[in-house]
């Protein structure tokens, strides 16, 4: 006989699954010290939180930093032979979990694992001073999880086993970025149809743009995307395949030297891109160069943005136009020793979209540091 249907859960069965937006990411890395330090300096993060040793946490140590509504935990081992070790050993610097913020654990989590998701962690309450977080996960592409956390009524600095911390730099008066806008997640050929399907099954995303042929391939190589987002497009993943082409795509670099399916780039949003850029700039920040040659057609169908066509081409931004309105976006190269994990940051004028109008000029940006690599 199947268990009765809880209230919460019915509220689920009638209108979908709830999500609030992104909790946080948690990335595992080989040096939270000096990763905390990267994105202070390049990112204009800001520390506030930490836990290890000195917190009674024994085997890895935590840096939590944020900007606006965007939350990264930094976590990296503090000794061999643990799972942490073990992900950063096989993936390098990565993001392990893609924290969903809910308004009920238990719930959601009964929904998702009934709809065949991956049970990783039940339903737990974590308590201390500052009140009780509420936490599950199931799993999804390559190791990378999703968390579901309420923290309604937890009022700490990021978790139980936590303390605030002092920022690593000074921070500026200005964020330079306020958001998580999307995340892309790179998956083996074959397999992103799978996953498409598991957004829908197991969350109730639904599909928000396809790109495929002739929209995302170069001379050399090509990929194919589905962007799968929830219902208010709080949430939003595109995901990529490779595809077949002359040479090696972008993400079967990826795939070979993540070791799998991942997490490939985060998109940042911002309201002042060229502040944004600026500074990222004089921090040290490398990012895809363009060619002069896109920015002369650029005015014929992009038409006048807020930023001026020679401010663009002097940072390097990319501009696109939809019947919605335009966004301006821009890519970083790799943070990392590995050509894996990168940033993109995005300013939005009522485009909605990923920047269709750009992916040739950044596929092509691609494979000109793929070919300085030897892997294109």
């Amino acid at each position: 006989m199947a268990e009765p249907v809880s209230a919460s859960q019915a509220v689920l069965l009638d209108e979908g699954f709830p999500l609030l937006g992104i909790d946080s990411l948690v990335f595992a890395v080989g040096n939270s010290i000096q990763s905390a330090y990267f994105y202070s300096a390049a990112l204009g993060m800001r520390r506030i939180g930490y836990a290890g040793p000195e917190t009674g946490r024994r085997d890895a140590r935590s840096q939590v930093m944020q900007c606006g509504t965007a939350r990264f935990v930094l976590t990296a081992p503090l000794k061999g032979g643990t799972d942490l070790g073990r992900h950063v050993e096989a993936h390098g610097d990565s993001v392990t979990d893609v924290a969903l913020a809910v308004p009920d654990v238990e719930a959601a989590f009964s929904y998702a694992v009934a709809r065949g998701a991956i049970p990783l962690e039940e339903p737990r309450e974590l308590t201390d001073e500052y009140g009780t977080l509420v936490r599950a996960a199931i799993g999804t592409f390559g190791e990378t999880r999703h968390s579901f956390v309420d923290r309604s009524r937890y009022h700490g600095p990021y978790a139980p086993g936590f303390v605030a911390a002092e920022p690593v730099l000074e921070p500026e008066a200005e964020e330079w970025f306020d958001r998580v806008d999307h995340l892309v997640g790179n998956v083996e050929l074959g397999r992103m149809d799978e996953w498409v399907e598991f957004y829908h099954r197991v969350m109730g995303f639904t599909n928000m743009q396809e790109f495929i042929g002739s929209d995302i391939a170069t001379r050399y190589s090509a990929l194919m995307s589905k962007v799968v987002a929830d219902r208010s497009r709080t949430v939003k993943i595109p995901l990529n395949e490779p595809a077949a082409g002359p040479r090696r795509s972008q993400i079967d670099e990826f795939l070979e030297y993540h070791g799998g399916a991942g997490v490939q780039h985060i998109a940042l949003g911002t309201d002042d891109i060229v502040r944004t850029v600026r500074r990222m700039r004089a921090a040290g920040v490398e990012f895809l160069a363009t060619p002069g040659s896109y920015y002369d057609a650029l005015p014929g169908w992009v038409g006048e943005t807020r930023v001026g066509l020679e401010e663009m081409r002097e940072l390097g931004i990319l501009a696109d136009r939809d019947e919605d309105g335009y966004l301006l976006q821009i890519f970083t190269q790799p943070t990392g020793d590995r050509p894996t994990i990168f940033y993109e940051i995005i300013e939005r004028h009522g485009s909605e979209g990923f920047g269709k109008g750009n992916f040739k000029a950044l596929f092509e940006a691609v494979e000109r540091e793929q070919d300085k690599r030897g892997n294109l």
